[in-house]
């Protein structure tokens, strides 16, 4: 019985210690394993993290370009839509402000498709005849303005444009009241080889302000 008892102790003892051994020996690696699995985890996180900031960017760069030419195309349509109800000519060759508003749109980067598109609405009857409207105002600490608008609607036109007038502090100012102060001058360019001074003569001869050779 003693060799019994004494032979079940030691199989108790064996199975004790090498429990503890197993236990022992898989300590030190156990945090290792979990800081590499949490390192793991943290990267397949962040990577998406960087990449959609990035693409964010990208898409609110991109939709303020887009707008931006939106802006320009729909006032250039508009433009031509009125050369040709003023001009009564849908062709170029015949109507000078056409032709000259379709060079301005192709040097900013208006699609043809575009510019045809707005030529062919200007042909319709019910296209509405868009008209060039001045407003005088005066802005914060008594800054004159001149706002030109171009739409087919003046009495809505008015409205929106005393309305944001007001919003931002300023006032309408009476007719006449800040034309006054400015004078209207145009640009006239000579994509020709000529002589400096003979041009220079001529422009002093007209009342040219200011010349520059390119």
């Amino acid at each position: 019985m003693k060799c019994i008892n004494s032979s079940a102790a030691l199989a108790l003892l064996l199975t004790a210690s090498t429990s503890a051994f197993t236990f022992v020996s898989n300590t030190p690696s156990s945090p290792v394993s979990l800081q590499s699995r949490n390192e793991n985890a943290n990267v397949g996180r962040l990577s998406p993290l960087f990449m959609g900031r990035a693409a964010a960017v990208r898409a609110a760069t991109k939709s303020k370009t887009d707008a931006k030419k939106a802006k320009i195309n729909a006032v250039y349509g508009k433009k031509i839509i009125m050369a040709v109800k003023s001009g009564g000519s849908a062709d170029p060759n015949a109507n000078r402000q056409l032709a000259d508003l379709i060079k301005q749109a192709k040097a900013n980067s208006v699609p043809v498709d575009n510019i045809n598109r707005a030529i062919k609405k200007a042909s319709e009857a019910n296209t509405g005849d868009f008209a060039e409207s001045t407003f005088e105002a005066y802005g914060l600490g008594g800054a004159s303005f001149i706002i030109n608008v171009l739409s087919d609607n003046s009495n809505r036109c008015t409205a929106d444009v005393r309305s944001t007038v007001n919003k931002r502090n300023g006032k309408i100012a009476e007719q006449g009241s800040v034309l006054f102060m400015y004078d209207k001058k145009g640009v006239i360019e000579v994509p020709a080889v000529i002589d400096e001074e003979d041009l220079m003569m001529a422009a002093i001869d007209a009342g040219c302000d200011e010349m520059e050779l390119m």
